[in-house]
């Protein structure tokens, strides 16, 4: 069972432990006007962000950052993920002025926490999702980082080839 780390306290996390190579889950979430939004699909690069809530300041902190790397880029779609309902997500977009990147709610069946392996079984945080940020292009996990403290921010730095290339895979070798 993977973890990550709480406020320095460990706290396991329930799912598959998806890897890089694997055919990344094709799920189906809420956005935040109640349609709905593809996880994985064939033919498409996306940037997943996976966050325990947007209304905590580092949430939204990561929120903002990913929304202008998305604005400078077209070549990844970038989708925000937690079990915020979709009400929430609309309002905080509207406050913070998202604009370039989705929201997508996990909380009907928890079913991209499962697959992705975010899903904090235990701890205060129980039931919601880890930080982690997955990269699927044409149905492929191509980059995964999982957030070893939930408090902190990923890795943007590693990020950035997935926003640079023209392809939007991270200098996979595909052109």
């Amino acid at each position: 069972m993977n973890s990550v780390l709480f406020k320095g306290n460990k706290v396991n996390l329930k799912g598959n432990n998806i890897q890089v190579g694997d055919v990344a889950p094709n799920i189906t979430l809420k956005a935040k006007d109640l349609s709905n939004i593809e996880i994985a699909p064939k033919g498409k690069t996306q940037i997943i962000i996976s966050v325990p809530s947007l209304d905590t300041p580092v949430c939204a902190t990561e929120a903002r950052e990913f929304n202008k790397k998305a604005a400078s880029s077209s070549n990844a779609e970038v989708i925000v993920v937690s079990m915020d309902l979709p009400f929430a997500m609309g309002r905080f977009c509207s406050t913070e002025g998202i604009e370039n990147l989705s929201v997508a709610s996990d909380f009907v069946s928890k079913e991209f926490g499962e697959k992705y392996g975010v899903l904090m079984a235990d701890g205060p945080l129980e039931g919601i999702l880890a930080r982690a940020v997955f990269v699927v292009k044409d149905g492929v996990l191509v980059y995964k980082e999982l957030v070893n403290e939930v408090t902190e921010l990923p890795n943007m730095q590693a990020l950035e080839s997935f926003f640079s290339q023209s392809c939007g895979c991270g200098g996979c070798g595909c052109h």
